[in-house]
């Protein structure tokens, strides 16, 4: 009777598992394993509220296997290391996982390919994650894209057309030993600081669903021009579901071509803006295959000599804790810090004022949004810091300094999203809600803090010095 092993990692969910599938389909026995080993993401291990989405995700995981009448196995410790223990008490002769992307994700997996081979292990790999394999998108010189434009246009007609796996039903398993208790992972913590987090987010595979039929029922018709309003429920809000493995692109792809094409022509939504995001996502992942080095080196090498502000502790501090004294990009800093997440809009806003009116370095930033972000993805947090930093691919101009004055009149005009997170300015009048400094006795009232800088002082500034950066 043939056993095998599928390696759970970020693809927590049954449907459209394509390593889940195959190992079904070939083999009388599956025993599904997750391997917590975080000591070989590299310099990149998971955030604080990445490891809480995670321990909640695969709670909701191993409760979908029991409905099957199986277990998600939980280990710690060297993967390959667990991998042969289990094999040797399972008799396992096969070992399936889906293919993850981050250079030490790359070199971990196929050591532990090339090791199990040599024992004369069967291992299977597959792709889960994205709609196409980074090296598979290319220009016609065979070099990796640059620019997101042309790579959408040559990625766009290759999507998928397939329909998605469906949760396939498990063969027959059996109770090991060795599993440990989801607790013993470690991975919520130990102050207890994610009612915020509980409060908003649903992990796992159903919450995912839950939220794509929310976004197909209720924004998908209106995303191109909701999505920039940070007070509506206009984006998909899918991000960390995505990252998590809880849903597929191809899965969402499916379900909304699905609906538009059973409605009416005249009120059939333009699902196109949204699949173009979702292409910025495999773009992210295309860039950090091809490019390993870009989570703590510019891409564009005429960087290297920029002149960054020195390290400014106090100035990182109240840009985290969301008192800067610029609204926008206070209230995105204490949504960020109270849900793990922040509206995409806002995001540039945010690492606009960091890196352009602090000058603070990119990586400052990458590295907190890693740590409080749930949808912390290396390849996105990389391309999007650098983008809006103006050293990475298709990078905003460095001439291009958000001003978040500016963004709040035209996408919060009359001031809901502040109101909702800057409490302190909740009763203030909508013409002093973007820019309170000009009322002293209103920051008096309140206890908002004066701006950090001056916005035009410090936008020439940073011109000045992205001028000289050659």
């Amino acid at each position: 009777m043939s056993t095998a092993i599928v390696l759970f990692r970020r693809d927590l969910r049954l449907a459209d598992n394509p390593a889940l599938a195959a190992a079904c389909a070939a083999h009388a026995q599956v025993l599904p394993v997750y391997v917590h080993a975080p000591g070989e993401d590299g310099a990149w291990p998971a955030g604080a509220a990445s490891r809480w989405w995670l321990h909640h995700s695969l709670a909701a995981l191993d409760a979908q296997l029991r409905t099957q009448h199986a277990t998600l196995h939980l280990r710690q410790g060297d993967t390959l290391g667990q991998l042969r223990e289990l094999i040797r008490h399972s008799g396992a002769g096969a070992v399936y996982w889906n293919r993850l992307y981050e250079p030490a994700s790359i070199a971990r997996d196929t050591r532990i390919k090339s090791a199990l081979r040599e024992e004369g292990v069967e291992v299977h790999s597959h792709n889960a994650a994205l709609w196409c394999e980074p090296w598979t998108i290319a220009t016609q010189q065979g070099d990796p894209y640059r620019v997101f434009t042309p790579y959408w246009r040559n990625l766009r007609p290759q999507l998928p057309s397939s329909e998605p796996l469906p949760e396939p039903a498990l063969p027959g398993w059996r109770v090991l030993p060795g599993g440990l208790p989801l607790e013993a992972l470690g991975l919520l913590p130990r102050i207890p600081w994610d009612a915020g987090l509980a409060g908003a987010w649903q992990p796992g595979e159903h919450g995912a669903h839950g939220q794509l039929e929310i976004f197909a029922d209720d924004a998908i018709g209106d995303y191109a021009h909701a999505r920039d309003l940070p007070a509506r429920q206009g984006t998909s809000r899918l991000s960390p579901h995505l990252h998590a493995g809880e849903i597929s692109p191809r899965q969402i792809h499916a379900e909304l071509d699905r609906r538009a094409r059973g409605m009416d022509a005249r009120r059939r939504p333009d699902i196109e803006p949204y699949l173009r995001e979702l292409g910025w996502r495999e773009f992210a992942h295309h860039l950090l295959f091809h490019f390993p080095q870009t989570p703590t080196d510019n891409f564009n090498p005429r960087f290297a000599v920029f002149r960054w502000e020195p390290r400014d502790a106090a100035a990182l501090e109240r840009w985290q804790r969301g008192r800067t004294g610029i609204p926008l990009v206070d209230a995105g800093m204490r949504e960020l810090w109270h849900t793990g997440w922040m509206h995409n809009r806002v995001r540039m806003v945010a690492a606009s004022f960091l890196t352009k009116n602090l000058r603070q370095h990119w990586q400052h930033g990458a590295r907190w949004f890693w740590d409080t972000l749930v949808d912390a993805d290396l390849a996105n947090n990389t391309l999007g810091w650098q983008w809006v930093a103006g050293c990475g691919a298709d990078a905003a101009p460095y001439f291009r300094v958000f001003n978040p004055v500016t963004q709040a009149k035209k996408f919060d005009p009359d001031g809901i999203y502040l109101r909702r997170w800057l409490p302190e300015l909740a009763d203030a009048a909508t013409a002093l809600l973007h820019e309170p400094w000009k009322d002293p006795a209103l920051l008096m009232r309140s206890g908002y803090p004066a701006p950090m800088v001056d916005l035009a002082v410090s936008r020439q500034d940073a011109l000045d010095a992205y001028k000289r950066r050659d």
